[in-house]
């Protein structure tokens, strides 16, 4: 039996694709649209029960979010990361849980988590400064977690860097309007944001470490599975479910597309043996990511399930599959859209849409496959990476 949420979202598809193109015209999510994804209760499935949250199995996420983003890349796309920041803070001291949610815990959470900004210790606290990109569906949430580095007593990086997700409230930072004008995912609202010298207190901080290590949620006394599956492969799993749902759109698109389609030479798509080889092969590679992501998840739930560390190398495996689904998906996704002609090109075809959504998801850095495909294969050999940026992503 599906999850309600996947329920409760196909029963509010035509409202989801109806805002796509106010979506990308606005260059955010329109009210209308986040109202629909509100009520559908994706945002809400990895939040804590007492908070009103679902507390789901993370596959069903993904599916959910899939489910999104297959109506609209934009929707899906923020559903998949602001859908991710109730797990995290489900680890956070429970009095910044209780400001965000305790009174409203429908409330939303923004990032980025890059560590763009400096976090000088002082009496009681920090003293917080920086400047971030990408702050996906930012518009419509009231809470930020924001990526910092350490700082010394002269506000410089510390030495070595020490890494912290910082929390903050809408009133302690900017957002920049006009910041968010790319290709692709343009609903997304992905604005940058600026906090100027704010005073954090030291319950709105968490050190990174303590996420990747997979302390964070035993400190919380956290018992549901879902929240002891690695940092590395929750964080991603939203965004690259959106990649995934974005060529699941564009499949269906083309589909509807190409049912009654005559070609200029004449010929019916339904009768081009070369178009049908190509649908047929896309299709089965679109799926093939599907599986791919929600095995992976599955496998790694179940054995945090079962009281089993995850290693690093299981995490570095668990990156390259997520990577790897991604690019399998979109690579099958350009078979079919060069496949489609000029109109399916035209402003007014949602193909188009979807396949600069679907680029645009592929350049976030989880998904780039350099470091990642590196490491994997170190500790498929039996070689321990070095520490430094090689890891920084697993």
């Amino acid at each position: 039996m599906p999850h309600p949420v996947l329920t409760a979202v196909e029963e509010r598809a035509e409202e989801i694709t109806a805002a796509a193109e106010s979506n990308e015209r606005l260059g955010r999510l329109d009210d209308q649209a986040a109202k629909v994804l509100r009520e559908t209760g994706v945002i809400k499935m990895l939040q804590p029960a007492r908070y009103g949250g679902a507390e789901a199995h993370p596959a069903e996420f993904a599916e959910a979010v899939m489910k999104v983003a297959g109506h609209d890349g934009s929707t899906g796309w923020v559903a998949g990361i602001v859908g991710v920041h109730p797990w995290e803070m489900a680890m956070a001291d429970e009095r910044v849980q209780e400001e965000i949610w305790g009174g409203d815990d429908d409330t939303w959470i923004a990032s980025p988590y890059a560590p763009m900004g400096v976090l000088t210790p002082v009496d009681g606290g920090y003293r917080f400064s920086g400047h971030w990109q990408f702050s996906s569906g930012t518009d419509h949430c009231d809470w930020i977690f924001l990526g910092a580095f350490l700082g010394d007593a002269a506000g410089e990086v510390a030495k070595p860097p020490v890494s912290y997700h910082v929390i903050l409230p809408r009133s302690a930072y900017r957002i920049v309007e006009d910041s968010w004008d790319v290709v692709g995912l343009r609903g997304t609202g992905s604005k940058d944001i600026v906090v100027e010298d704010v005073f954090v207190p030291a319950h709105r901080v968490i050190p990174f470490s303590k996420m990747l290590d997979g302390s964070a949620p035993k400190d919380a006394g956290l018992t549901n599975p879902t929240y002891h599956v690695p940092f590395t492969t929750a964080f991603p799993l939203g965004i690259t479910a959106a990649v995934i749902g974005i060529c699941e759109g564009a499949l269906a698109h083309h589909l509807s597309y190409q049912r009654k389609r005559v070609q200029i030479t004449g010929t019916k798509v339904k009768d081009d043996p070369y178009v049908l080889y190509a649908i047929s092969e896309a299709a089965a590679e679109i799926h093939a990511s599907r599986v791919a992501l929600l095995d992976n998840v599955s496998r790694i739930h179940d054995k945090v399930a079962a009281g089993a560390e995850i290693s690093f190398g299981e995490r570095a495996v668990s990156r390259r599959t997520q990577v790897s689904a991604a690019w399998r998906a979109v690579r099958a996704m350009d078979e079919i859209v060069a496949r489609s002609g000029g109109n399916g090109l035209r402003m007014d075809n949602p193909i188009q849409r979807f396949w600069r959504d679907g680029h645009m998801g592929m350049v976030h850095a989880i998904h780039v496959p350099g470091a990642v495909f590196h490491v994997s294969a170190l500790t498929e050999l039996g070689v321990e990476p070095p520490h430094g940026p090689l890891r920084s992503m697993i």
